[in-house]
């Protein structure tokens, strides 16, 4: 197919050149350079706008950072829908709040494209080897249309319902997500301190009732795991600043339907201390610093 992909960050790059090596044809943006020019050496070409990227496309799929950026490069004078035809599906796989997905969806369907909102899950990993989870909100007969493209970019493709429920699944996710990583940051912490050797700790959490993706795959610890972010001081990944985000888009849908979420809560804030003190752009595996500190602060 020929596709239009509009975002070319961590993930975005990734996703895009699964889809070059399925045999898909890309036009590509980015307000970035050198991110199109990665993708451009792969295989993408690059276009000057969103709507030049969309013209002759027969899908569009778009992975940005917040609602801000999807309304912008969906409805701007260079946006999506200045240039793409009708009866095109539009995929966003950004994480944005199911409000803003379901007032997407109408104005695309006024002009007579699709809509689906299909947020991942699956970190840089999945989607450097493809192995993505989508969660994909929309009828089922436009489910059935964009399963195809996403089955290029990810494993697990779960129909979660009508449009807006994908990014229901998501924040819900990402909830557990930023609430796990923090606490597996304090026990590894903890255990650190008190003297047990920290690969020996992640090796028995992982065979025991407090083993989870955080400590099993994405172990926050300096120095346990070679492929985490921590053994590469934190760069890459999904960062602190994201996390912050979709804990935040958690917290306000829990408060438009007077939900408690209490540990979410107090995850929203340790991650805002985190970005407070600069580590924002950071992995949010870096949460763990704010343990570490107090241990540095005493070795001085």
């Amino acid at each position: 197919m020929k596709i239009g992909f509009i975002g070319l960050g961590n993930m975005g790059s990734l996703m895009a050149r699964s889809l070059l090596k399925a045999g898909h044809s890309l036009t590509i943006y980015d307000l970035s350079q050198h991110a199109m020019q990665l993708v451009v050496d792969a295989g993408g070409e690059a276009a000057v706008s969103p709507r030049v990227a969309v013209k002759d496309a027969e899908c569009v799929v778009t992975m940005l950072p917040a609602s801000s950026h999807v309304r912008s490069v969906l409805t701007g004078p260079e946006g999506i829908l200045a240039g793409v035809a009708p009866g095109v599906a539009i995929i966003d796989s950004s994480t944005i709040d199911p409000a803003s997905v379901k007032e997407f969806a109408s104005l695309a369907a006024a002009q007579g494209n699709l809509f689906v909102d299909a947020p991942v899950s699956g970190g840089t990993g999945g989607a450097a080897a493809g192995t993505l989870t989508f969660m994909v909100g929309g009828g089922s007969g436009t489910f059935a249309k964009v399963k195809p493209v996403l089955e290029a970019m990810g494993k697990n493709i779960v129909h979660c319902g009508e449009v807006g429920t994908g990014q229901i699944a998501k924040i819900c996710n990402n909830l557990v997500l930023g609430i796990t990583m923090a606490g597996v940051s304090e026990a590894m912490s903890l255990g650190a301190a008190l003297g047990i050797d920290p690969k020996t700790l992640s090796g028995i959490l992982n065979t025991s009732t407090g083993r989870c993706w955080s400590s099993d795959t994405y172990n926050p610890y300096p120095g346990v795991m070679q492929a985490a972010p921590a053994a590469k001081g934190y760069a890459g990944g999904f960062g602190t600043d994201l996390m912050l985000k979709d804990l935040g888009l958690a917290t306000d849908a829990a408060r438009s339907v007077r939900q408690p979420v209490y540990m979410g809560a107090l995850a929203q804030q340790l991650y805002q201390t985190s970005s407070a003190l600069g580590d924002g752009r950071l992995d949010f595996s870096s949460v763990i610093r704010l343990y570490l500190r107090p241990a540095a602060a005493d070795a001085r």
